[in-house]
């Protein structure tokens, strides 16, 4: 008899059907009732056991995780909760799990704990709603862009340039550290390595992008990306996944349309497609926050803040003006803040909720950054102070996008890189891009992970990625 999935017999099957159903216990109770789990959905199907009907030992091995195959009739449940039970006529033992010795327990545990136990941790109800909402945001992706006539890039993971300009890369070599050639001048001479010169492990896909979108018109990467950032915090990972979409004959206004149509319908299709395990992780943030103080508590419940991003326009405004809201606001004037608030440094996480949750009410996107402290590749403003740069805010989170038009005049961008030191040689052929049949062109980064987080209501980014990659942690 051919496997039914739980997911397919909680919304297909009929009464009176004999079905093989194969999962996990998760509960056995008074030796008679079990809800297994497959991992196809969040629900559990109820199977009834009549225990007298088979030998002591094999009940015995029925316990939390053990994997089981099951054959049986499906029958009206006489109990709340479900349309449907098995009624169990067949059960084989797939896998034992010794409940005393195994590392889960059907219990809270803490997201640290867990964390340790990777291999593990997609068993549970928090952990498996999770990762069935990363695939679906993965799905939904995809489907957008392919939808409104993207070209899916695979931009290399391995490359010479740094996109960013901050130097926090991992280097790639065939060499070992005490025996790699040096040069004249003592230094480890690249030229003998692998590539012929110094790599890295990329930190972004947006150059390279540049190139498709310069040929293709619309172009999307979704792949993983690298940082050598030495944090060990609750916001950073050493590997993430980033989407880039980068347009031709696009400016910074359609960048921030095109921002806000995506982030609307990624959103949109969890809430269509996975309610059950969206409630689920909704009630469980709203029973972890019951005993903090209101003001460490989210600004909104779970599906709410989700409704909040899908239901209101963004709004936009200057990055100025963001300056001088913040500047104006109470927080700033009773020094609530933590960060100083400046024109010419960077809006931190506190100001950017700030301008979402209690100014306007709504996302935000922030543009018109000082050049300062955005990158080279950013589209110079007429006022020479400020580039065409902008980020999209979210409740509770902050950033989950940044974008920009990029600069496509190659006067103005050569003469950036030289005011940045960063070396013409080295991206000769970006600078190409702009001498022979250059347009404007405009694109964004999300990274993977934040969106992930925003959708989940996970705190740490770290829980939302199945093998996460930090500092001092490189398990499983």
């Amino acid at each position: 008899m051919k496997r039914t999935e739980v997911s397919t017999v909680l919304e297909e099957a009929k009464i009176g059907e004999e079905i093989l159903v194969k999962g996990w216990v998760k509960s056995f109770r008074a030796n008679r009732f079990i809800a297994l789990n497959d991992g196809s959905c969040f629900k559990t199907l109820q199977v009834v056991v009549d225990f007298e009907n088979y030998p002591e030992e094999l009940i015995k091995r029925i316990s939390f995780h053990s994997c089981v195959s099951i054959k049986g009739e499906l029958v009206a449940s006489q109990g709340s909760g479900q349309k449907v039970e098995l009624q169990a006529k067949e059960i084989e033992i797939l896998g034992d799990s010794d409940a005393g010795a195994y590392v889960l327990q059907p219990k809270k545990m803490t997201q640290e704990y867990l964390r340790e136990k990777a291999h593990f941790r997609m068993r549970t109800n928090t952990f498996s709603a999770v990762f069935r909402l990363r695939h679906a945001i993965a799905f939904a992706i995809n489907k957008y862009f392919n939808d409104h006539g993207y070209y899916y890039m695979h931009t290399p993971i391995i490359t010479g340039s740094d996109a960013e300009g901050a130097g926090e890369m991992f280097h790639v070599t065939t060499f070992k550290p005490d025996t790699a050639p040096k040069d004249e001048a003592g230094n480890v001479d690249y030229k003998q390595d692998f590539f012929g010169k110094e790599t890295n492990l990329t930190v972004s896909g947006q150059l390279q992008a540049e190139m498709g979108a310069l040929a293709l018109g619309k172009v999307y990467t979704f792949g993983p990306t690298f940082r050598a950032e030495n944090s060990n915090t609750s916001r950073h990972l050493a590997e993430f996944w980033m989407i880039e979409p980068e347009v031709a004959f696009c400016d910074i206004h359609g960048d921030m349309d095109l921002a806000e149509d995506f982030s609307k319908y990624l959103i949109k299709y969890c809430l269509d497609n996975y309610p059950d395990d969206l409630a689920f992780l909704e009630k469980r943030i709203l029973d972890s926050e019951k005993q903090m103080p209101k003001e460490q508590r989210r600004p909104l419940p779970l599906i709410e803040s989700l409704k909040f991003v899908i239901d209101n326009d963004f709004e936009r405004i200057t990055y100025s003006d963001a300056v001088n809201l913040l500047r104006n606001s109470k927080p700033y004037k009773k020094g609530r803040f933590e960060f100083e608030v400046e024109w010419g440094k960077d809006l931190q996480a506190e100001h950017e909720r700030w301008l979402v949750e209690k100014k306007f009410k709504k996302p935000v996107i922030v543009r018109d950054y000082p050049k300062g402290i955005k990158a080279f590749y950013m589209r110079q403003n007429d006022d020479d102070k400020t580039v065409a740069a902008m980020d999209v805010l979210f409740p509770g989170i902050g950033e989950v996008i940044g974008g920009s038009q990029r600069e496509e005049r190659h006067d103005k961008l050569l003469k950036r890189m030289e005011e940045m030191d960063i070396p013409e040689h080295e991206l000769w052929w970006y600078l190409e891009l702009r001498k022979f049949g250059g347009c404007p062109h405009a694109g964004f980064g999300m990274g993977f992970e934040r969106m992930v987080q925003f959708i989940t209501g996970m705190t740490n980014i770290r829980d939302v990625i199945p093998f996460p990659r930090a500092k001092g942690s490189a398990e499983f």
